[in-house]
């Protein structure tokens, strides 16, 4: 799929590497108890938009291979294996994370063990996510831009 000759995939990546570090540092400041009433709506929304960024980036990366580099080989081949292969884990972890997000905000009267304990979840799955969408990111990065062998 194109818009006006541009991929999608490079469109919507934008998306993903904005607002997931954003949704990241939402659930980093979540976890501060004071903060989590005033961040809980700010928290569901990054992490949605997140979410669905790296899916249809997911689902446009797809097409691009199948439509450009289906036949590639060699140097170039193994950097795109290497990029779908963090993209993979990447659709993985954003999806834990906005289901931790989610539930998070959902339950975020509750006190005690149950709060804490879906805040530090929360935490570790968006700290995961920000790690394999940097991964992801640099992989696809050096498949496009590198040159040399």
């Amino acid at each position: 799929m194109e818009i006006n000759g541009v991929p999608l995939h490079p469109l919507v990546v934008h998306s993903a590497v904005v607002f997931t570090p954003l949704a990241v540092l939402a659930a980093l400041a979540y976890a501060v108890p004071s903060w989590r009433d005033r961040l809980r709506w700010p928290l569901v929304v990054l992490a949605a938009i997140s979410l669905v960024s790296i899916w249809v980036a997911h689902f446009s990366g797809d097409d691009l291979r199948e439509e450009r580099f289906e036949a590639a080989t060699g140097t170039f081949a193994e950097r795109l294996d290497d990029h779908e292969r963090y993209a993979d884990q990447l659709r993985i972890a954003v999806t834990v994370f906005a289901l931790l997000a989610f539930v998070s905000a959902w339950l975020h009267t509750r006190t005690g063990t149950v709060r804490t304990a879906l805040a530090a979840v929360t935490v570790v799955a968006a700290l995961a996510t920000a790690v394999l969408v940097f991964l992801t990111g640099d992989a696809g990065a050096q498949a496009t831009w590198k040159i040399d062998g």
